[in-house]
């Protein structure tokens, strides 16, 4: 293993949704998105929580918004971390369809000659999280910047990202699906399961009621695993009962393919868009 110093260095930002201290644990530096409610911006994780989020949005009094970090922060980050010893960096972020932080991060890394790499997750949440974990652990493997970024790529490419959300008012205020998307979800009290394809938000099956979508989501996460091993990862917004239940319902299914399960909810971010109710299980086939 690499000492930390001689390693190629692994930057995120904070739409992974780890666990507390695994960021840490696994080496990688996390650069905050912000998060703006009723016109005071505040960083993700450190200034504002998905609790914050969650009060404004039921509320409906508060606007809430939010905003990718400016490219002179990804700059500074690098040039810290190439200062302190990394031969390079692989950067791994959010879904460029959904956020301006890959194009930031791209913009940042332009300065650098070629020691930087962005990688484009096209997910988020432990979509990007499980990208982002692949990168360290290779980094601390001891292998070049090519690799690093493409265990990324590849982790990315083995991960599927379901959700389900009570309303898709709020992904359409902010510009994340289309208003016939949202139309849809509307009409006739259909409740839409969501997947990330490409990077894009898609509506992958439809059902009736919560009840029906949150069975509907455990047999597309079965689906997602096939016959391989897998990581799992539950995220939720004020839906703490709503995501057990989920858990508990996959790791039963799956058995003892199932080699780590995470549980967290959304931070302020992907709160800000989803809203309150919000259920996501992210598949990741080892």
């Amino acid at each position: 293993m690499a000492g930390r110093a001689e390693r190629i260095a692994v930057v995120t930002d904070s739409t992974t949704y780890l666990p507390d201290t695994l960021a840490t644990e696994a080496g990688l530096t996390v650069v905050p998105l912000t998060v703006v409610i009723a016109g005071v911006p505040g960083l993700e994780g450190i200034d504002v929580t998905p609790a914050d989020v969650a009060k404004a949005l039921e509320a409906r009094r508060a606007h809430v918004t939010t905003s990718r970090p400016a490219p002179g922060a990804f700059a500074e980050t690098y040039q810290a971390l190439l200062d302190g010893g990394a031969p390079g960096v692989v950067s791994v972020h959010l879904s460029a369809r959904l956020s301006g932080t890959f194009e930031a991060a791209r913009m940042a890394a332009e300065g650098f000659g070629g020691r930087v790499e962005v990688v484009d997750s096209c997910s988020t949440g432990m979509g990007l999280g499980f990208p982002a974990l692949a990168a360290a652990a290779a980094a601390a493997d001891g292998k070049p910047l090519s690799e690093v970024r493409d265990a990324a790529l590849a982790a990315a490419s083995r991960t599927t990202a379901l959700f389900y959300v009570d309303t898709l008012e709020f992904l359409r205020r902010g510009g994340r699906i289309g208003a016939a998307s949202a139309l849809l979800g509307t009409a006739l009290s259909v409740k839409p399961i969501l997947r990330l394809t490409d990077g894009g938000i898609v509506v992958s099956d439809k059902v009736r009621t919560a009840s029906r979508a949150l069975a509907r989501l455990v047999d597309l996460a079965v689906e997602a695993a096939g016959d391989a091993e897998v990581d799992i990862a539950v995220h939720h917004l004020v839906a703490t009962e709503r995501a057990e239940a989920l858990q508990r319902s996959i790791t039963s299914r799956l058995g003892n393919r199932v080699r780590r399960v995470y549980a967290t909810e959304v931070g302020a971010a992907v709160a800000a868009h989803a809203g309150p109710g919000l259920v996501c299980v992210v598949v990741s086939r080892l």
